[in-house]
């Protein structure tokens, strides 16, 4: 016999359903959650916490046609269950499968595409205005976690929904969390709301009239209750001050309340905001009882909620533990994440520091002006945010920090692919966006010891830095006692070639050194004198290393985890034009390796490089036709002008 959830392909198939089979299928999506994500890994928690308000969401309206955007959009399982990709499921984040976020090419039921937070009111509101300018009837719902409510675009958008559109529903959904437990006066504001004994009594009396009326009565009535309330505890509700008519906090794992408050608001000729309270990781106490562990996670063994633990540190854990050594050395250090402790492992640091760490919420643009500030008054500010989510900050970098020439480290973890995730989180923009500011100097490191100097390097700097380190676990070299200060813009040449005539030159960046490696081991075994040079700094380059392989002819080859469009590549091809206005004749051919100019789907990181070419087979591929040509013109003039040739990719 088929379970209820077997049954469900569309809102159509849910609106069949009695309210007693809407739990059965509430307790089945968890169980199959659980289960699935065990072998994919995934955003379980989130999930399991919004599995009552999809259901909800889609027995009352309908999708295609109503539209529904999720703010960062982790938390779409379950809409993806019930909207006809039930079966493809269990290849959620698995290269060829289902994208782990809402994605407008995967579905039409997906009506916005996010990773990223605080973009879910802003596009609903476009909808809304959309719809009303056509003549349209659809309803457009903005579902937001309390952590999105931390972010400034929230804002941005609450500031201009009542002014521009009649209708629209914001839902904002309340755990207290979005990776870490939320901070500031926003999440402690929502706290006073809904632990407020005299408010709460209030609210369950209008959830009640909610659940036997409808209509009119239960509008004034309920208003009435939520007016006397408001007037009790403030003058005003912040919603309410931005035009939202604000309803709640009510159970969001309620499933006949939800229904009925939903189909309540649908009949509201206004913009409402409906406050629901839900448990991260409800039906599954290893969730409960680990929410940062079960935000996003590996694979699992789902009776324990176990993961197979790592043999080697992250990348990660030795950034957060070199800082707090070198925090330990100048009270002047100081670390700030946005809402990510525990992805860029600052968690760590806060134990050591904690009146120097500080958590801003998902807040980029404020952090990197908040470091800012603290760096005009003598302090160090380190930045930890990921590549991707840096990307949000550019112009207070551009306008605050570098302009300025001020001290801030933002140390971006996740630079390179990262995977599962796919587009929404592959950090690989960060060189293209930063090496054009003047001031800035990037870095990247080969391993986990370089990344300890490269931070110490970047605390000796007057101005901006920025240092690059992918996703995942170290090399496993031997750590050294002290990190070290580098000499800026000075490379390390690992292998020197021939130092009369080398054949082949590869400037390799950061995590793409140990591929040069193997690339050149293939081509002296093949009789060819390669040079292998791990390149360190993107800005300053290193024009007298590159200057030495140019004028011995050399093929260069660039390597690195980055579009190839803006990246370290191109920086060398310049580099290259600004020697030859010097007065240099070099005609060499380059061989760039990385990623296309394209947005990257999600997969395995080995595959997708297998896939694009970023492999020592397909750096090889490259190379050996411009050996070939290059031999056999040996003994004339090696490289005419004509053969500089600039391969892409």
């Amino acid at each position: 016999m088929a379970s209820t959830l077997e049954t469900i392909n569309s809102s159509e198939d849910l609106k069949r359903l009695k309210m007693a089979e809407l739990e059965t299928l509430a307790a089945e999506i968890r169980a199959y959650l659980i289960q699935n994500l065990s072998r994919t890994g995934g955003h379980l928690g989130p999930n399991l916490g919004v599995v009552e308000l999809t259901i909800a969401l889609h027995r009352v309206f309908e999708t295609p046609t109503d539209k529904i955007t999720m703010d960062v959009s982790h938390q779409a399982y379950v809409h993806k269950l019930l909207t006809g990709r039930r079966e493809q499921f269990p290849t959620i984040r698995q290269e060829g499968g289902l994208n782990g976020f809402m994605l407008r090419t995967e579905s039409a039921h997906d009506a916005f595409g996010a990773g990223h937070a605080g973009t879910a009111l802003s596009a609903a509101l476009g909808m809304a205005v959309a719809r009303d300018l056509q003549g349209g009837q659809n309803h457009v719902i903005a579902v937001a976690g309390d952590a999105a409510f931390t972010n400034g675009i929230s804002y941005e958008a609450l500031n201009n929904i009542a002014a521009q559109t009649r209708r629209m529903i914001v839902i904002l959904n309340d755990n207290e969390w979005s990776i870490d437990r939320n901070v500031g006066a926003i999440a402690n504001y929502f706290h006073r709301i809904v632990t407020n004994e005299h408010y709460k009594h209030l609210h369950d009396s209008a959830a009640k009239l909610l659940q036997r009326l409808g209509g009119k009565t239960v509008r004034n009535v309920a208003r009435k209750a939520e007016e006397a309330a408001k007037g009790l505890l403030w003058p005003s509700m912040i919603f309410e001050e931005f035009g939202l008519t604000y309803y709640g906090p009510i159970d969001g794992h309620n499933i006949p309340l939800l229904i009925e408050t939903l189909e309540f608001l649908k009949r509201e000729d206004k913009p409402v905001l409906l406050h629901v309270l839900t448990q991260k990781g409800k039906g599954y106490q290893p969730a409960l009882d680990k929410q940062k562990k079960f935000h996003g996670l590996g694979p699992y063994d789902p009776e324990t909620g176990e993961t197979k633990p790592a043999g080697l540190m992250t990348y990660s854990e030795v950034f957060a533990q070199t800082l707090v050594e070198l925090a330990n050395e100048d009270k002047r250090v100081v670390a700030i994440t946005a809402a990510m402790p525990n992805g860029t492992a600052l968690d760590l640091f806060r134990p050591h520091h904690p009146t120097r760490y500080f958590d801003v919420g998902i807040a980029e643009e404020h952090a990197v002006i908040f470091a800012a500030g603290l760096a005009t008054q003598g302090m160090k500010p380190v930045c930890a945010i990921y590549s991707t989510f840096l990307q949000r900050a550019f112009d207070p970098i551009v306008h605050d920090v570098c302009l300025q020439k001020l001290p801030v480290v933002f140390c971006m973890d996740r630079a390179g692919l990262s995977g599962d995730d796919g587009p929404t989180h592959h950090g690989l923009f960060d060189i293209a966006y930063l090496r054009g500011i003047p001031e800035m100097v990037v870095m990247a490191p080969k391993d986990e010891n370089e990344l300890a100097d490269m931070m110490k390097t970047a605390l000796t700097l007057d101005g901006p830095s920025a240092i690059r380190y992918p996703r995942g676990v170290v090399t496993g070299v031997a750590r050294k006692a002290k990190p070290e200060a580098l000499t800026v813009g000075k490379s390390e040449v690992i292998c020197a070639g021939d130092p009369h005539r080398t054949d082949v030159a590869i400037f390799a960046l950061g995590p793409m050194v140990p591929m040069a490696e193997e690339v050149a081991t293939q081509l002296e075994a093949e009789g060819y004198a390669t040079a292998v040079v791990n390149a360190r700094f993107v800005k300053p380059l290193d024009k007298e290393t590159l200057r030495t392989y140019a004028e011995q002819e050399a093929i260069l080859v660039t390597m690195e985890d980055h579009v190839l469009m803006g990246g370290f590549g191109a920086a060398v091809l310049e580099a290259l034009d600004e020697l030859e206005q010097d007065g240099l004749k070099l005609s060499v051919p380059v061989v760039r390796v990385g990623w296309p100019d394209q947005f990257i789907e999600h997969g395995k990181v080995d595959s997708l490089r297998q896939k694009y070419g970023l492999t020592v087979e397909g750096t090889l591929e490259r190379v050996r036709p411009l050996l070939a040509s290059k031999l056999s013109k040996r003994g004339s003039e090696a490289w005419p002008e004509h053969a500089r040739h600039r391969i892409a990719g």
